[in-house]
């Protein structure tokens, strides 16, 4: 599978942004996926995941009740809406999937990654 992610830009502290990753190939709805963020001078984190099913999300400290992951399994799409942003949350946010699992719980379980988009709050 291919991903493509987007929606990121530059946005003041308190604002929402909606990133997308569109999928292209096959069996969409049987990858688990996740959004990983990685700042500068920081190692890449998990910021949230959801199960192929969507019954499992799972969603960091630092994000939680701000950030929430969905999918649209019809449109091979899965979003990040992420609101009252926070100028730490900078980053490059990079979507991932795994096929085998059907889950993404850490670094180590990500098959396919997309090409990152860039975030940036300014305060």
């Amino acid at each position: 599978v291919q991903l493509q992610a987007s929606g990121g830009g530059l946005v003041q502290a308190g604002d929402s942004l909606n990133l997308l990753c569109t999928a292209s190939g096959p069996a969409f709805s049987k990858y688990g996926l996740a959004w990983f963020r990685q700042a500068p001078g920081k190692n890449r984190e998990l910021v949230t995941s959801i199960s192929r099913n969507g019954a499992t999300k799972y969603h960091v400290d630092s994000v939680k009740g701000r950030f929430t992951i969905s999918r649209d399994n019809a449109k091979n799409t899965v979003y990040l809406q992420m609101n009252s942003l926070k100028p730490e949350d900078t980053a490059v946010y990079y979507c991932a999937a795994n096929y085998r699992l059907g889950d993404v719980g850490r670094y180590s379980q990500v098959e396919y990654w997309g090409q990152g988009t860039l975030v940036t709050v300014s305060s």
